[in-house]
């Protein structure tokens, strides 16, 4: 549909504080009666009325912001500015980015050995649904602390978004389709962690977290190790978006040092458990209605480890935690009290919990890698955008070479890390889960520590070059400030940066030939 065309001559009538019209992007808006409502005051839009405020206006906020308010300000087009297309429109947050570097290789006309035409239309779609249907609840639910509501779990688990997070396998068959029309046959490793992607890129990460981390590393230990009549019952409730898990492992007593847990599970004549004990730092576990716990059923270390599946009933309470970011995130306290737990929701055999922990914290990890990579590639191009548009001296700041240093450091990076992590995502595309376990512990230990590494830098370094606004917790910097305060998040969860540098090179030394010499 094609605008009203307003002349030049009709613009410069509106140019007083009663009548103001003003050009963004050959659009012009009537900003008359909006100025009071402006939050930087009626003074700036007043300076521009009757003139073209574009480069002033991109100088000072998101595109976003324009997409809000605009609609029901718009007058028409300006006489001469040519016809909107895809060239001259800025793109939505729905779209795949042409920005340099702001996504993987492969999405940005680049040949892969690893993704084909199923993977693009998958994360064309997620990102869409993401938009469309989670993006306005994530917003509001960053901001003031609400966790993801049950209707969006439910179109979630509709759209099969809940189960392509858990990846190939078993958990497959308990969704109606896949986004995109991917078929089971075709799903592999590579679509899960674009779903896990799609999730970081949302840059509301507490509500990202309480969207499903806890599905992502409390479900498959059910999925891989419980007995069918287990799987059947959760994985229906929980990929339908019915009910919530989360994995509890973490204690306020034993972090990174899971074989000395405190949770004990007495075990009763009749075969069955009473559990009493706490856990801490449980993303999810505020909302959750399943908890994989890990409890003591033996001797002290690793060999008295089990893992049971709880549900939420008398005497297990949970209190939200307030951490660094949203606590729409879900992040509990757990206290269980002479918790009654049926001898069938033992997960795998008793005291053998400890490998079915390790055995998942490599998904976990790699999971991590996925969603953390996913941030700081936005990252990367929210301060591509930013120094593209932002002036300082008569030039815009991509102008000056040592943003362009900073910025070369922060792309050099991201491309570093997502290779590797493509490597190792191949690996897991071709090996079997039990092979997975052994081989791929020390790569993807070591892959963690390097990508929890250069979200420090770059954080780092997009915190300098957007400045105050990154300090912000709206506006053009928004983005980077909530990265900014999360990102080492992904420093501390599923193990430490130090336990991941220290296990990798363990691993790999093990792997040492004993004939090996310089």
């Amino acid at each position: 549909k094609m605008s009203k065309r307003i002349s030049h001559a009709e613009l410069a009538k509106h140019n007083t504080a009663d009548n103001a019209w003003l050009v963004i992007s050959g659009d012009v808006y009537d900003v008359s009666k909006f100025a009071m409502l402006h939050p930087g005051g009626e003074r700036p839009l007043h300076e521009y009325a009757g003139k073209d405020a574009t480069e002033v206006f991109y100088g000072l906020h998101m595109h976003q912001v324009l997409e809000k308010f605009g609609p029901r300000l718009l007058v028409g087009r300006l006489e001469g500015a040519e016809e909107k297309n895809e060239e001259n429109t800025v793109p939505g947050l729905d779209k795949i980015s042409k920005v340099p570097y702001g996504e993987p290789m492969a999405f940005q006309g680049f040949t892969s050995p690893y993704f084909n035409e199923s993977h693009h239309r998958f994360r064309k779609a997620v990102r869409e649904f993401l938009h469309e249907h989670v993006r306005p609840e994530a917003e509001e639910g960053e901001l003031d602390n609400t966790p993801p509501s049950k209707e969006v779990f439910k179109k979630m688990g509709e759209f099969g978004l809940l189960a392509a997070r858990i990846g190939p396998g078993d958990a497959l068959k308990y969704a109606n389709s896949l986004p995109g029309g991917v078929t089971p046959e075709e799903f592999d490793y590579f679509h899960e962690g674009i779903a896990h992607e799609e999730m970081g890129r949302l840059g509301c990460p507490g509500f990202a977290d309480g969207l499903g981390s806890g599905l992502v590393i409390g479900l498959p230990p059910v999925v891989n190790f419980g007995s069918e009549e287990m799987k059947a019952k959760v994985c229906t409730e929980v990929l339908s978006g019915e009910k919530r898990i989360c994995l509890a492992i973490t204690e306020p007593y034993a972090g990174s040092d899971v074989a000395n847990i405190t949770t004990t599970a007495a075990k009763m004549p009749d075969g069955s458990y009473v559990v009493n004990g706490e856990k801490k730092w449980i993303t999810g576990g505020n909302e959750a209605d399943y908890f994989t716990t890990a409890v003591r059923t033996g001797g002290k270390g690793m060999g008295g480890i089990s893992l049971l599946l709880i549900e939420r009933s008398e005497g297990l309470s949970t209190k939200r935690i307030k951490t660094s970011y949203s606590t729409a995130a879900g992040t509990a306290y757990i206290t269980f009290e002479n918790v009654k737990v049926p001898a069938k929701n033992l997960i795998g055999f008793e005291n053998g919990g400890f490998f079915l922990i390790m055995a998942n914290f490599n998904h976990e990890r790699w999971m991590i890698c996925a969603y953390l990579m996913s941030s700081i590639r936005a990252a990367v191009e929210q301060t591509m955008l930013w120094c593209n548009q932002r002036k300082a001296f008569g030039k815009n700041l991509l102008s000056q070479p040592v943003v362009r240093i900073k910025i070369a450091n922060m792309i050099a990076q991201v491309e570093a890390i997502s290779h590797w992590y493509e490597a190792i995502t191949h690996q897991m595309c071709t090996m079997p889960y039990d092979e997975q376990t052994v081989k791929l512990s020390s790569p993807t230990s070591l892959l963690k520590y390097q990508v929890t590494r250069a979200a420090h830098d770059i954080c780092d370094d997009a915190v300098q070059l957007f400045g105050g606004r990154a300090i912000t917790q709206t506006g053009m910097g928004k983005y980077i400030e909530r990265f900014q305060k999360t990102y080492k998040f992904g420093a501390i969860l599923g193990g430490s940066e130090e336990i991941m540098a220290d296990l990798g090179v363990r691993l790999a030394i093990k792997e040492m030939p004993k004939n090996a010499r310089l």
